[in-house]
């Protein structure tokens, strides 16, 4: 199937073909038209190649995914599937770049033309790839806040408020001595952004309400890393009542073992997780939760990294406030704790 075959279908040139699905000149609206009935007919398919050359665009955005040890690859994934399937909506594929290729990915594929936008996950709060997307001259969309946003679109969930819902939630309900299980600790070395955020939240409004955080617990993404985190916390600070944890990898093995030490959820202990909704139901018992947006995220860096092919992609930062749901693992504090 060629443009030949479209001309002769509809009538007309292959010049008119070309300029009708170019746009590059004026058509009569009756011409437009019959070509695209005959495209529609025929099932015509403009060569990729061909049609970069043209409109000089890939019809690709890039996304960089973390795809580590220390991630938790369903959330990830989510992410990355949303990305593609609104991008699909705007006739973009997606090719994925993992972090490990750095700012020498960026600029592989900025300087073969091989992709139109960028879309970046996993965003530090000292980025090394920052200098490189504003060098590039790409429309350039972070999932993740930087330290440094002049000229940057981000969007992301307001991890800092989040952090400050779960401590504020705890206090409130008599809790006095909090603690936190959080990402393992190369995230916390990285200063990931949102993590470092959601702790710092965190802390704030513990502080406010006047309880204590004698216990912050990075922990690796492992049953067994979950399960000593549970053994230390009920060793080194038996008097914490609230608990939030931000980890999905550790969130179940975790309460699983505080169940099976003797402590139920959430009569000794009430637990808060922030991640994915379907960990926090799916753990027995079901966790109060803040829940991680993934696919709202994703959209709305696709839609503003599509927006800014056609010059409109306002720099700035977006943060969707957080919600928290009471689910069946938070309670108030027992009598003895908040005496």
């Amino acid at each position: 199937m060629s443009i030949a075959d479209v001309a002769r279908h509809a009538g007309v040139s292959p010049s008119t073909v070309s300029y009708v699905l170019s746009g590059k000149r004026s058509i009569s609206e009756d011409t437009r038209r019959r070509v695209l009935e005959s495209v529609r007919v025929l099932g015509y398919r403009p060569h990729a190649g061909a049609r970069a050359l043209a409109s000089s665009r890939s019809n690709v955005i890039a996304l960089v995914v973390p795809l580590r040890s220390d991630v938790h690859v369903p959330v990830a994934m989510r992410f990355a599937v949303s990305v593609v399937t609104r991008a699909r909506a705007h006739d973009h594929d997606v090719l994925l770049l993992t972090q490990a290729e750095g700012a020498d990915g960026l600029r592989r594929v900025a300087g073969s033309s091989m992709v139109d936008a960028i879309v970046v996950m996993d965003v530090e709060i000292d980025d090394a790839r920052i200098p490189v997307l504003r060098e590039l001259g790409l429309p350039a969309v972070l999932i993740g806040v930087p330290a440094d946003t002049a000229g940057l679109a981000c969007v992301d969930l307001d991890f800092q408020e989040a952090g400050r819902l779960c401590a504020r939630h705890l206090a409130d309900l008599g809790h006095r001595r909090l603690a936190f299980v959080g990402e393992p600790p190369a995230v916390y070395e990285r200063r990931t952004g949102f993590a470092e955020r959601t702790l710092a939240g965190f802390r704030e409004a513990a502080r406010e309400r006047g309880a204590e955080v004698p216990a912050v617990l990075p922990c690796e993404p492992t049953r067994t890393a979950a399960e000593q985190a549970a053994r230390r916390l009920l060793r080194d600070h038996p008097g914490v009542t609230g608990l939030v944890v931000q980890n999905e990898s550790a969130a179940e093995p975790l309460v699983a073992a505080l169940t099976a030490a003797g402590r139920t959820v959430p009569g000794d202990l009430s637990v808060v997780a922030i991640g994915a909704d379907d960990v926090a139901e799916g753990t027995a018992p079901p966790l109060s939760s803040v829940g991680l947006p993934a696919e709202e995220l994703a959209e709305r860096a696709v839609e503003l990294a599509v927006r800014g092919l056609g010059g409109d992609a306002p720099a700035g930062v977006t943060l969707l406030p957080p919600t928290l749901v009471d689910r069946s693992s938070t309670a108030p504090a027992p009598r003895r704790a908040s005496a």
